[in-house]
């Protein structure tokens, strides 16, 4: 592979570039846009800026100085109970006129001072109730002294004053909005949440939502609200509505019942073209699409609206029909590509399935060939898989896509034994295998690929970054039929429900993992209120189930998980038999998982995680290193084996990466010519946040969210600066 071409200013030591490298790096310097130039030192954007490219023109730390990089100041945050579960912050900050604003994880959201880490306010969304929730971001809007922190928590649209901290009472109702008003159903049905921050052009806020992944979710609209009042601007519908455009992809009545089709990934705004790009999820339910037969669109497409209108401009689905789950994980990246000579401005969409779609920024058009392939049948009941899918033919995948019993892990005969046993019980004819109830193989699975993190655009050298998994996945199909007899204990109906239901997160023994907690003796730590509030309204990564569960259903999964032993109940048994008779329903029991063997170690060989640099360009990737290691896994000898992470990395003009995230707990910054470590701090929990870089007072900062510890479960914000 080549290396990719470093800037020169302040390096100590000079590599020799081949002459066509050094051209292209001439050329994007001429380039520089002086609207980044203006945003120079201020982070405003959940990715850096309104293109997304986590990218950042500060070149103060370099790899000339970047070993001399050390923690300036640690804000711990307290507004978590000492006896609570660590929290596990997704929040990437922004900095905004020497103030930096976030969330933690309990869903709080606080002012610093960005140069030393003091607290300005803060402020409780939940007005001292039990909170939570991801949010890995906000939005930032101002006028003259008017200046408002915009972000989500749980169903609600909150504006807050930036420079104190207070509700903006004029905005919605009392300083809120309602989104789940609106999204065609019932509200009081709804599960709707804005993990990932909208996107601000000129007076509107734009957002998505996450939604459950379940039969019976509502449509992921695209809405725009007046930034000064909450009031709706306009709405596109993701699943449109009969003479719409992409009606016709659908059954004639799917848009009365149909879900999914959401933004919970980011979107991305050209200003200059009145353009919003926004990266699409699957329709509901992932797995089975038998009541929604054709190409669904607009799910697992990227889509380009009218920012100011939401007008349609164009769209480009990744994949048809989608029942992987391979929602588009990240928000665009708005880039520009050199081309004999000539500037062409881009969109650059990553996947999970390890894809990277490069489009005409005005037409949607792929710069690079793209092919419809033939792809394996569905032998479901009533489904009908579409029978091609496009693949890119550059740039090649950053993931591996295929897989043969070689590539099996072997820790012992024994355990590889079991391995192979179970992959030989399932289905598996490449990528694309449709769910099957014998069970199938998936890989790259849902966590694969590429994660919400999302990718960094190096400006100067036109170079994509992007952190890739290579993680492999089982999908269990089950009827839903959870008739356990008239007699049947509500333990018995609880537990047919958490396997319909949660198993797949929390595990079949509810042992949890490393991102779902564990159930066992909850009730010893949550009250039986708090555990109840939980499950009927989401909380962190899990939706909320009160338009799946009904009054008999919530007292049966309560006695499943405080262990309730006893006879059954009127009400319970009543849903469970009357459910039975309802139309049958397929569910992945093993779903959002990464196959694991008995001992919980990747049940693939390494390497599981890796970092890429892409010349977007040409399609040809200068270099691929492993990110993360599990020491006790490697193989003497062998590389780092690389750990699976949802952060995303943050490049800058400097010449470094800085990224973190995997379970190592280490902070890195990486040489981005050559894919180096070249500094890296082990950090007092793992960062499950993309970091961010700005200036303050002619000094650089390098600031990540940090997740809580046994001692302190509610986690930091850190910040590191040469001394």
């Amino acid at each position: 592979m080549e290396q990719l071409p470093r800037k020169m200013k302040k390096r100590t030591r000079v590599k020799t570039l081949r002459g066509t490298f050094v051209m292209s790096i001439l050329l994007c310097f001429l380039g520089c846009a002086t609207e980044e130039k203006k945003e120079n030192g201020s982070w405003a954007y959940h990715r850096g800026d309104a293109a997304s490219s986590n990218y950042s023109t500060l070149d103060e730390i370099n790899p000339s100085n970047v070993a001399r990089l050390q923690p300036v100041w640690t804000f711990n945050i307290k507004d978590m109970s000492a006896d609570a579960r660590p929290g596990l912050s997704q929040c990437t900050p922004i900095i905004v006129d020497g103030a930096l604003y976030t969330v933690s994880a309990k869903g709080w959201l606080y002012a610093l001072d960005a140069k030393t880490g003091d607290q300005i306010w803060s402020f409780d969304p939940f007005d001292g109730g039990e909170g939570g929730g991801t949010v890995r971001g906000v939005s930032y809007w101002e006028s003259g002294e008017d200046k408002r922190i915009i972000f989500g928590s749980g169903d609600r649209l909150l504006a807050v004053n930036a420079q104190n901290g207070k509700r903006v009472g004029e905005f919605g109702d009392n300083g809120g909005v309602d989104l789940k008003i609106g999204l065609r159903d019932d509200p009081k049905d709804l599960f709707i949440a804005l993990t990932t921050p909208g996107i601000v052009y000129k007076d509107l806020i734009i957002v998505g939502g996450r939604l459950q992944d379940l039969y019976g979710s509502p449509p992921g609209y695209i809405r725009a609200y007046d930034c000064r009042t909450g009031e709706l601007v306009w709405t596109f519908h993701t699943i449109p509505l009969p003479g719409e455009p992409g009606y016709e992809t659908w059954p004639k009545e799917a848009y009365k019942t149909a879900g999914g089709v959401n933004n919970w990934a980011g979107m991305s705004l050209d200003s200059e073209r009145d353009m919003v790009f926004i990266s699409l999820g699957s329709p509901s339910y992932d797995f089975y699409g038998a009541d929604r037969l054709g190409e669904n669109l607009y799910g697992n497409c990227v889509l380009a609206l009218k920012a100011s209108t939401g007008e349609y401009v164009w769209h480009y689905q990744t994949v048809h029909h989608d029942v992987w789950d391979y929602d588009l994980p990240a928000p665009p990246n708005l880039v520009t590509l050199n081309r004999d000579g000539k500037k062409i401005d881009a969109v650059a969409q990553i996947t999970k399935q390890g894809f990277v779609f490069v489009l005409d920024r005005e037409t949607g058009e792929s710069l690079f060939p793209v092919e419809e392939r033939k792809v394996p049948p569905s032998y479901m009941p009533g489904e009908e898989a579409w029978p091609t899918q496009p693949f890119p033919l550059k740039p090649e995948p950053y993931a591996r896509q295929t897989f043969t019993e070689e590539e099996l892990a072997n820790y012992s005969e024994d355990n590889h034994d079991s391995l192979l046993k179970k992959f030989r019980s399932l289905r598996y004819e490449g990528m694309f295998t449709p769910p099957d109830l014998k069970g199938t193989f998936m890989f790259p699975g849902t966590r694969g690929g590429a994660q919400w993190g999302g990718a960094a655009f190096d400006k100067e050298t036109s170079t994509l970054f992007i952190r890739s998994m290579d993680a492999a996945e089982l999908i269990t199909i089950v009827e839903e039929k959870i008739d356990v007899g008239a007699n049947a204990s509500l333990m018995e109906q609880g537990a047919a429900l958490y396997g319909s239901y949660c198993a797949s997160c929390h595990g079949p023994e509810k042992k949890g993992s490393d991102v779902y907690p564990s159930l066992i003796d909850i009730g010893s730590r949550l009250s039986k209120e708090i555990i109840n509030q939980k499950i009927m309204n989401g909380v962190g990564m899990m939706p909320g189930y009160s338009s799946i569960f009904d009054e008999g259903q919530q007292e049966a999964i309560m006695a499943y998980m405080l262990e309730l032993e006893g006879g059954s109940s009127t009400t319970a048994n009543k849903t469970v038999v009357d459910n039975s008779t309802e139309e049958t329903r397929y569910l992945n029991t093993t779903g959002y998982t990464t196959w694991t063997d008995s001992e919980g170690r990747p049940a693939v060989k390494p390497p599981w995680g890796a970092l890429n640099a892409l010349n977007l360009s040409t399609g040809e990737y200068y270099w691929k290193v492993p990110l993360g290691n599990y020491e006790e896994l490697q193989e003497a000898g062998a590389p780092p084996t690389g750990q699976e992470g949802k952060s995303g990395p943050v490049v800058t003009a400097g010449g470094l990466i800085f990224i973190s995230g995997s379970e190592d707990k280490q902070l890195r910054a990486i040489d981005k010519a050559t894919g180096e470590t070249l500094w890296q701090t082990t950090l007092p929990a793992m960062a499950n946040a993309t970091a961010c870089t700005y200036e303050v007072e002619g000094k650089q900062f390098v600031t990540i969210s940090v997740g809580g510890t046994k001692e302190n479960p509610s986690g930091s914000v850190m910040a590191f600066a040469l001394p």
